[in-house]
């Protein structure tokens, strides 16, 4: 193991000991003798059982039968999320053929960034990540479970149902993928065509026909986003069957894997002799993987808010910092867009997650000794792929090197030598900046500040021209607090066109890039928010800034006296409270949390 490895993961242990043994004690003193239904009144019971055959009434009300529960993200509007139509049927009756009894807990909101990005209904994407750990913690609140199996692929969707998992970590966990979609128009076409509809050189018939070619059938979008990164972080902590994670759907692969991770979660109750429940599984050696894993491939930056929600529902305290010192150890080691051509059906034809694995295992830069839900002991059989051999489920050796070096590169020869994630700091507060995919020549700007409160007068400028010019773009009051922190994804295609241009351009804000995020420097998350004060709030027009995004330095140009004077300016955006839902979540950005601490309105009790 690196030994810079070994003292961030010993800093972490020790810094959580006491919050993680108070988690660990409180969910080992719910794990039961026998069936966990076993606790039920009779009148209970019948009320949980009452739609089920009678021969699963009779095996759950005297037997000693496992029950699996299946929560569901499923919605037929998602497209990575269509294909889990058909899985609580295939899931039941796969259990049911390795003896156990398999019951629909419930399902959770699943909404969709692609169809809210920049629309009003994005101010509700963070904040549905904690009510779908709350949904699934109702789901499971029945107390009738004996392990579980999760139903979910993107964006706040995993996270959140890792969180509300976790809330039950005495049950063993199985999360299900549904794979990606077949690969279509190219992303790099795809940005293409966005940036010349940005200068209003084609038309919105062209956009549309480009995007429908991009996002064109079931399953996840092909690009590199949170979606996809989530899908990584969920196999490299071990909660995935090994190799499953990018397999296409409606494939007889696809369907066999379902069936195994069905059957699987049963190996792993309280009622047999390989207990895992998943509140054991996620420690603070899994965390740390899900951060190499991020780091490794240049992965979403909505993980600097999710990790660590997720590791405080376990128990684990983890910070920015935490990343930042991480980032300076694991090199990064895959090409995949935003930070390169290959979508992900390419990084898996490379060899997967299961080359990457393999990769950092070797040079040891992951750990292999966590607990997961594989057969063999640790990480090792992560490093295998699953194949079908005369409709037979069985893992193989993987491929010993990546298949595609322009794609899946090496430790010795990798495409950066750090992660590419860093943690800003300076007299404007401290945020994050993935410089992954921005250009080398671009990861320094010294520009006059030109500061707005809502992302549509941005957009609005750039149309005038008044952003034709070196600027940095500081976009204020898009924090938790203000306004839900919304992915503000829609300034990619005028800010890259500036930049394209030749002009020196970054944003700098309190609020969230999409996970698709790419070639334009910025400093998100800003803490502390404006909506509390942050020096943010103090920047004027044609304040210098100075954003260097390779030593994590984020100051404004102004005598220090003159802008501590100043009087942090008032939220001049209006109309995000209310309308679309929005009047409903005041409770939620009243309580929120900072970026720092994972943007939550959850209580993680010690």
């Amino acid at each position: 193991m690196h030994p810079k490895l070994e003292q961030i993961t010993q800093d972490i242990i020790e810094r959580s000991q006491s919050s993680r043994d108070a988690y660990l004690a409180r969910i080992d003193a719910a794990k039961a003798n026998g069936p966990q239904r076993g606790k039920l009144a009779c009148g209970n019971l019948a009320h949980a059982f009452a739609t089920c055959n009678s021969g699963e009434k009779e095996e759950l009300a005297h037997g000693a039968k496992a029950n699996v529960a299946i929560i569901s993200a499923y919605n037929d509007m998602l497209s990575a999320h269509e294909p889990y139509k058909d899985y609580p049927a295939l899931i039941k009756q796969a259990v049911r053929d390795a003896g156990g009894v398999a019951q629909f807990a419930g399902g959770v909101p699943a909404m969709c960034d692609g169809v809210t990005q920049g629309q009003p209904g994005m101010e509700l994407s963070l904040f549905s990540r904690d009510v779908i750990a709350m949904s699934t913690a109702i789901g499971l609140s029945h107390d009738m479970f004996d392990a579980a199996l999760y139903l979910g692929v993107c964006d706040k969707i995993v996270p959140g149902l890792l969180i509300g998992a976790l809330s039950f970590g005495h049950l063993p966990a199985v999360f299900v993928p549904a794979g990606p979609m077949p690969s279509g128009l190219s992303n790099k076409e795809k940005v293409r065509i966005r940036q010349l509809y940005a200068e209003g050189k084609v038309g919105r018939k062209e956009l549309l026909e480009s995007e429908s070619q991009s996002y064109h059938s079931p399953g996840t979008c092909t690009f590199y986003g949170t979606a996809n990164s989530n899908q990584m972080m969920v196999e490299i902590m071990g909660l995935h069957l090994p190799g499953s994670s990018f397999v296409n759907p409606y494939t007889s692969l696809r369907e066999e894997l379902t069936k195994a991770a069905a059957q699987q979660v049963l190996k792993f109750t309280a009622l047999g002799d390989d207990y895992r429940p998943v509140g054991h599984v996620i420690n603070e050696k899994a965390i740390i993987n899900a951060i190499i894993g991020l780091l490794a491939t240049g992965g979403s930056t909505n993980h600097t808010l999710h990790l660590i929600a997720i590791a405080r529902a376990a128990g684990v305290i983890i910070n920015w910092d935490d990343f930042d010192r991480l980032s300076k150890v694991i090199p990064l080691l895959t090409k995949i867009y935003p930070n390169g051509a290959a979508d992900v059906n390419h990084f898996q034809a490379a060899g997967g997650m299961g080359v990457l694995i393999a990769e950092l295992l070797a040079h040891g830069l992951l750990h292999g000794d966590i607990l997961t839900i594989g057969d063999q002991h640790g990480m090792s059989q992560y490093s295998q792929e699953p194949k079908l051999s005369e409709g037979k489920l069985r893992w193989e050796a993987g491929p010993g090197h990546s298949l595609d070096n322009t794609v899946i590169a090496t430790v010795a020869e990798p495409f950066a030598a750090g992660g590419g994630l860093h943690v800003m700091h300076g007299n404007l507060g401290r945020g994050v900046s993935k410089i992954s995919a921005v250009a080398e020549q671009h990861q320094i700007v010294t520009a006059p500040a030109v500061v707005f409160d809502d992302q549509d007068d941005v957009v609005a400028a750039f149309k005038r021209g008044e952003l034709e010019k070196d600027c940095i773009v500081v976009l204020r009051f898009q924090g938790p607090k203000a306004n839900g922190m919304p992915e503000l994804h829609k300034l990619t295609p005028p800010l890259g066109v500036l930049q394209d241009k030749g002009f020196k351009v970054a944003l700098i804000t309190d609020g969230r890039m999409s996970g698709a995020s790419g070639k334009v420097p910025s400093a998100i998350h800003m803490c502390p928010e404006c909506i509390d004060g942050g020096p943010l709030a103090k920047v004027q027009d044609g304040d210098l800034i100075v954003l260097n995004t390779q030593t994590g330095e984020v100051n404004v140009q102004v005598d220090a006296a003159e802008f501590a004077a100043r009087i942090p300016a008032a939220n001049r955006a209006k109309g995000h409270h209310v309308g679309m839902g929005r009047e409903l979540f005041g409770a939620f950005r009243a309580n929120a949390s900072s970026a720092e601490t994972g943007a939550s309105n959850l209580f993680f009790a010690d």
